[in-house]
């Protein structure tokens, strides 16, 4: 017997959830040693190169799980755009390729550039579903599920936060190579530390944004 085709949708949207959740996890942990200014410096590199390459996997999750959900949606039907599901895989998978392609010269300037870009991405995506989404959960269109529309107000929301700590990493790669050149700097330092303690407290709101959209979508409450 064939398996259906939205039950495999299901499975990889429960799979890079858990690549998500769990690759932030990865890099909260690590964090503290990158920050660690007593650590030599090459060995905060090194912990930086492990956060970087656990966080690749949360970026991956974060980009596929709207393909996913989109396609999701129309297949349960919780919105009317099922005609640019195609588009919006194309477009996604796009997107997952510039994010691989930044990461990938992540120690260059190129690789800067196309973080950059990766960036201002959100902010054209991130105010397009909010909207949606609230006039949706105001007025029933474009997401005909409230549901739906809930989870994504809330997956826009966690664009924001991860956005910002997204700010955190590229500072994090600008602040080391400075270091590398200059040699120990206590304003660097300072800048660090202030940058994470915030990175860390949006964390745990991240966390259970993430808990609340995979609550909602197994539930589906209302």
């Amino acid at each position: 017997m064939p398996i259906a085709a939205h039950l495999i949708l299901k499975w990889a949207h429960i799979l890079y959830l858990v690549y998500w959740l769990g690759g932030e996890w990865g890099v909260f942990q690590t964090s503290y040693n990158v920050t660690n200014p007593r650590l030599p410096l090459d060995e905060r590199r090194r912990h930086l190169e492990t956060a970087y390459r656990i966080d690749i996997l949360a970026r991956s999750g974060i980009i596929l799980l709207f393909p996913l959900g989109f396609h999701m949606g129309a297949d349960l039907g919780a919105h009317s755009f099922g005609d640019a599901v195609p588009w919006v895989w194309i477009a996604s998978l796009a997107w997952l390729s510039l994010t691989w392609s930044a990461f990938l010269t992540r120690e260059t300037d190129r690789g800067l550039r196309l973080t950059r870009i990766d960036e201002r991405l959100r902010y054209v995506l991130i105010p397009v579903l909010m909207y949606s989404a609230i006039h949706s959960l105001v007025v029933g269109t474009p997401f005909t599920a409230r549901w739906f529309a809930a989870k994504v107000l809330i997956y826009a929301v966690l664009l924001v936060i991860g956005l910002v700590l997204r700010f955190v990493m590229r500072h994090w790669t600008t602040i080391f190579r400075a270091l590398a050149v200059h040699g120990p700097d206590a304003a660097l330092e300072r800048r660090l530390a202030r940058e994470i303690t915030l990175a860390r407290g949006l964390a745990y709101l991240y966390w259970i944004g993430i808990a609340s959209t995979a609550f909602i979508g197994v539930t589906k409450p209302f």
